[in-house]
């Protein structure tokens, strides 16, 4: 690929800043061949052309005060900068920037675990440390914390929460698990937030709120600073644990699920993330689409219902897991059955009835912290797999489940793909992740895919559905769409963005979220 410049910068302006970095950083760690270490920065699985977010270098600094030294640079030569941490977000995009030109800060090298605090059950954690990191840290101590991961282990605890990820643990919604957080914001000064900012605190990250506005959430999603530190409260090491499967026989199932799964999560009796998982998701961890289809386009019913046949499983799959004291589990697990397993055709499984089955495997491991890579197999389901996930956000009942189910699956179906799909009840909201997997070597195929995803924006949208985290492609519709008021809330992070980055060197595009003039608007 051929070298580009970062937007309205000059070639003698971005040499300088190059010369610049390396002596922040050290040569080894300002990356500028395109055809060789800047491919680490590449969405492997875009849609569009690799060009529209190729990177013109990358800087990998090793501590604060070289995170520092790069934005001073950055803000004196006016190059514009995309934040990441582990950059295994592929399913968004993964370690590309929004705009090509941007130089991508890795914060990759910034991988210390700097506390754990059994006492407390909390860990504090640079941006660089993956859940295998944190997980071999507490296996190494003798810990008896669980982390929560999210499925793909080697994505970056700090990355995954300030991008609102969730996992299936009790503590799966990671925004809420986090206290305390450290911010180099785009001027270089470091925040200390919360009760961090009093000078030798003693709760830095026991008490989420400190005194006044809490400002942490501003820093999620964001392009306002750049976390450097956070810390993530763990799970103490419960005194018994026993995951469990329900398997269903009708796709119309899924209303009764949900609708049975509402008061068992408000109630707390499921204290996990309560996950509804439909068929081909639970296949192509374990199985190729060519094993029961070579013909095109979506899978016909009579391999589905081989399928099912073969694994075991239902047109749904529901996963939860009781933790306690054995007393209480039984009592909680005994709940479960009579609302859940009562629904005619259902079957209750345990560890000991899935023995050798991949799907279960992996899920009874993530349910109680131990992170693995067996999701990732979703790629191999076809040939040159690559994906993007469609995220919106569901009230908890049968009736929005059925209707975003169709509604995605029924578009997903009507341009050629399969749907792959599942939907995790959180507290009070249900997390519907719908996996588009496509033939990256495909060129129609990209474009299929890249015109459903769109299609599906507007529909989600009109039916009063949002996402909750999107693909670079796809940020400033989702941002759209977002638009109450006249996009009032925009407009707020807007403002927002130019009070604390005026020089706009931070992740310009994040979320929607632009410079002063240089939106696409402004520069088209």
């Amino acid at each position: 690929m051929a070298k580009i410049l970062p937007p309205r910068v000059s070639e003698a302006a971005f040499r300088s800043f190059v010369a610049a970095a390396q002596n922040v950083v050290g040569k080894p760690y300002v990356f500028l061949d395109p055809d060789w270490d800047l491919t680490a920065y590449q969405d492997q699985y875009a849609t569009t052309p690799k060009e529209v977010h190729q990177a013109s270098a990358a800087v990998a600094p090793a501590n604060l005060a070289q995170v520092q030294g790069i934005l001073r640079e950055a803000k004196q030569h006016g190059i514009p900068l995309w934040t990441i941490s582990t950059g295994k977000n592929f399913a968004y995009g993964g370690p590309a920037p929004r705009v090509a030109g941007t130089v991508v800060l890795d914060l990759k090298r910034m991988n210390r675990i700097i506390e754990v605090n059994e006492k407390h059950a909390y860990a504090v954690v640079e941006p660089g440390v993956s859940y295998f990191d944190l997980y071999r840290h507490l296996q190494k101590i003798g810990s008896k914390l669980w982390i929560d991961p999210a499925a793909p282990g080697w994505g970056g605890v700090l990355g995954n929460l300030v991008d609102h990820g969730a996992g299936y643990t009790p503590y799966g919604d990671h925004l809420l698990m986090q206290c305390g957080m450290e911010v180099v914001l785009a001027d270089g000064k470091v925040v200390q937030t919360a009760m961090g900012a009093l000078p030798g605190s003693k709760t830095t990250h026991l008490y989420k709120y400190g005194m006044g506005p809490w400002a942490d959430g501003l820093f999620t999603q964001s392009n306002f600073g750049v976390v450097t530190r956070i810390g993530i409260w763990l799970m103490p090491e419960p005194p018994g644990y026993k995951p469990y499967m329900i398997t269903y026989e009708n796709e119309d199932d899924l209303h009764e699920i949900t609708e049975r799964v509402r008061p068992l999560k408000l109630n707390m009796v499921i204290p996990n993330a309560a996950t509804t998982v439909e068929m081909l998701w639970e296949t192509a961890v374990q199985k190729q689409k060519r094993d029961y289809y070579t013909g095109k386009g979506p899978l016909p019913d009579s391999a589905r219902k081989k399928i099912r046949e073969d694994l075991r499983i239902g047109v749904w799959n529901f996963y939860a897991a009781a933790y306690g004291p054995p007393p209480i589990m039984e009592t909680n697990i005994e709940v479960v059955r009579d609302m859940l397993a009562s629904i005619p055709g259902a079957r209750m499984y345990f560890a000991e009835d899935r023995v050798g089955d991949i799907g279960w495997e992996y899920r009874e491991r993530l349910m109680r912290g131990v992170p693995n890579m067996t999701e990732y197999n979703l790629m191999n389901w076809i040939p040159n797999g690559g994906h993007m996930d469609f995220s919106p956000i569901s009230p908890v009942t049968g009736e929005d489940a059925v209707r975003q189910y169709h509604l995605i699956r029924d578009r997903c179906n009507k341009a050629g793909f399969d749907y792959i799909g599942e939907m995790l009840v959180g507290w009070r909201d249900m997390h519907h992740i719908f996996c588009l997997l496509y033939d990256v070597s495909d060129t129609d195929e990209k474009r299929r895919a890249h015109a459903l995803f769109d299609e599906l924006i507007s529909a989600a949208a009109d039916a009063g559905y949002g996402e909750y985290r999107t693909h670079l492609d796809f940020m400033d519709r989702i941002a759209d769409t977002y638009g109450w008021n006249g996009g009032a809330q925009q407009k707020l992070h807007q403002r927002l963005k130019d009070q604390m980055d005026p020089a706009g060197i931070l992740s310009p595009g994040k979320m929607g979220i632009w410079p002063k003039g240089r939106s696409p608007e402004a520069r088209s």
